[in-house]
């Protein structure tokens, strides 16, 4: 007796499991089967979509059509075995050779020229109508991406909500994710390194399992985590609806670490000041070495007049901008309340700095509109199109989180302004009692402009350490000799640091732009020796070449 195949398919994974169309088509091939005395030998059940070529279960019954285990095949309908003209045109060569082709539910005769015509016929129908549903898709997937509606899977951090409706955050991964743009930004983290800490805080993939190294790479580059949706396949950026996880600044970070543009290094000491001082005379960051116990902080280029620096004098210098201050209780109250009062205050200059971001946003969207102009006269081609684009949806995405960045509480500001000159107060005594990571950070936030040249060290203090420097009354608290004029001033320049904002008092400007003069003076006098070396090495050099 001639074996058969059946072969029954449904598009997706989905229909296949919730579905009915299965037990249909395989009904309607064993009454078929039955009808004909046809006896079937293996059944194909696929759940893949017939529009593309390469399905493998399809694939192997061709295979094992055309090497004789079977003599025929039994199929439900024409559009059930193919829906592109490829896979059409190889089950076509079959019959020609002599394969029985069966279709349950058409009564074709395959052997006749008007049944293949017909059957023909019916193939380019079903592959058209393909065509045709893939363009309305597209349009329609178009319409949600401009309505600000992502049409596709939620990324890892995100919930899908139903079909048109706007990505939410998940409860559980999104702080993980949030954590993971973090970490490796921070630069202490490598992909591997990341994906182990992220397994042990709990950030699973949708199937439990470890997010892998190309799983990570994809999330850190996803644009979607911005409140962008950027489709891989055209290229195209669309601003979307949903609440941004992470903010534009990290993102662009970790894409510049991605990119190998801020390289990690992998540390066997990890030096309490390293990358913390400069040199003056070449710029470099002094890096750090162990001699004989003692830490060494060195200029690495040769010809660098910088001596190499002990630890302990970079700290010295540190200490020397860390005055001990011991303000009374009743001068830091007085101080609080004052500072409170200016941060209320402080209202017209909010609305000032909302109103600037509002020029700026409208400056923006001038230059999308000129860019969409540029692309349809042609003066730019469609990739430089969508990466200007998308650096202009970015710029306009970091403006609007400024934008809704509400003005602090008056309370809020206040407190960690005086927390920040209570950290000052005791800044030596915290240092040295840290660790090595906290004293790093103490040393950022309490100095800057640190650097070195020649045999001498330079470190300017913060600037709320300058201002408490500078009123030497402080130290004694004694109110009656300091003036409600000095802390009005004083919480108005200490509110305008904390904002980053220019600083009013001139003497503090006229005095750093005299440091700075004096160490650049003595910077570029060194530089100009050098210089003139190099110069003369180079002449030499051209000399011996000429000769």
């Amino acid at each position: 007796m001639k074996k058969f195949y059946a072969y029954t398919r449904v598009s997706t994974l989905k229909q296949g499991e919730k579905g009915v169309s299965l037990q249909e088509q395989h009904a309607a091939i064993d009454v078929y089967a039955q009808r004909h005395s046809l006896h079937i030998v293996e059944w194909f059940e696929e759940t893949l979509t017939a529009a593309k070529k390469g399905r493998p279960l399809f694939t192997k019954m061709l295979k094992g059509l055309r090497t004789g285990q079977a003599g025929g095949v039994i199929i439900h309908k024409i559009d059930r075995s193919a829906r592109n003209l490829r896979d059409w045109s190889d089950l076509g060569d079959l019959i020609d050779s002599g394969i029985s082709v069966h279709f349950a539910n058409e009564s074709i005769d395959l052997l006749t020229r008007g049944g293949r015509l017909s059957a023909d016929i019916q193939a380019v129908v079903a592959s058209d109508f393909i065509r045709n549903l893939r363009e309305e898709t597209i349009k329609g997937m178009r319409g949600r991406l401009k309505q600000g509606i992502y049409p596709f899977g939620a990324p890892i951090g995100y919930l899908n909500t139903g079909s048109g409706r706007v990505k939410e955050i998940d409860p559980a991964r999104g702080p993980l994710v949030r954590q993971a743009f973090e970490l490796y930004g921070s630069g202490r983290y490598s992909l591997n390194m990341l994906a182990s800490e992220l397994w042990r805080r709990g950030l699973r993939s949708r199937r439990g399992r470890e997010v892998t190294i190309n799983g990570l790479s994809t999330m850190l580059n996803n644009s979607f985590y911005i409140g962008l949706m950027r489709i891989s396949t055209t290229g195209e950026t669309y601003q979307g609806k949903h609440t941004p996880l992470v903010p534009v600044n990290l993102f662009r970070l970790v894409k510049a670490r991605l990119s190998g543009k801020c390289q990690m290094r992998q540390r066997t000491h990890d030096f309490t000041l390293r990358g913390l001082f400069r040199c003056d005379l070449c710029g470099r960051s002094l890096i750090g070495e162990l001699q004989k116990g003692q830490v060494y902080y060195r200029c690495h280029r040769r010809d660098c007049p910088t001596k190499s620096f002990r630890e302990d004098v970079l700290e010295a210098a540190l200490f020397s901008t860390w005055p001990s201050f011991a303000p009374s209780e009743e001068w830091k109250e007085r101080l609080a309340l004052q500072l409170e009062h200016v941060a209320a205050d402080s209202v017209g200059d909010e609305e000032l700095r909302r109103s600037q971001i509002q020029l700026q946003l409208g400056a923006l969207k001038e230059r999308l509109s000129r860019l969409i102009d540029a692309l349809v006269d042609g003066a730019v081609d469609k990739a430089s199109f969508e990466m200007r684009k998308q650096t202009i949806l970015e710029e306009q995405r970091s403006l609007e989180e400024a934008m809704n960045t509400r003005a602090e509480d008056a309370v809020v500001t206040r407190e960690r302004i005086m927390g920040t000159l209570e950290l000052a107060c005791t800044a030596q005594q915290s240092y040295r009692l840290a660790s090595a990571a906290s004293r790093r950070e103490l040393v950022i936030q309490l100095s800057s402009n640190r650097s070195v040249s020649g045999h001498h060290v330079y470190v300017e203090p913060h600037f709320p350490i300058h201002l408490l420097g500078k009123r030497a009354l402080i130290t004694s608290g004694d109110l009656h000799r300091e003036p409600s004029r000095t802390f009005e001033k004083l919480a108005i320049d200490l509110v305008k640091w904390d904002s980053q904002q220019v600083v009013s008092d001139e003497s503090i400007k006229a005095w750093k732009e005299k440091e700075h003069k004096r160490r650049y003076a003595h910077s570029y006098k060194h530089m100009d020796l050098i210089n003139e070396r190099r110069r003369k090495e180079r002449e030499k050099k051209d000399r011996d070449q000429v000769a």
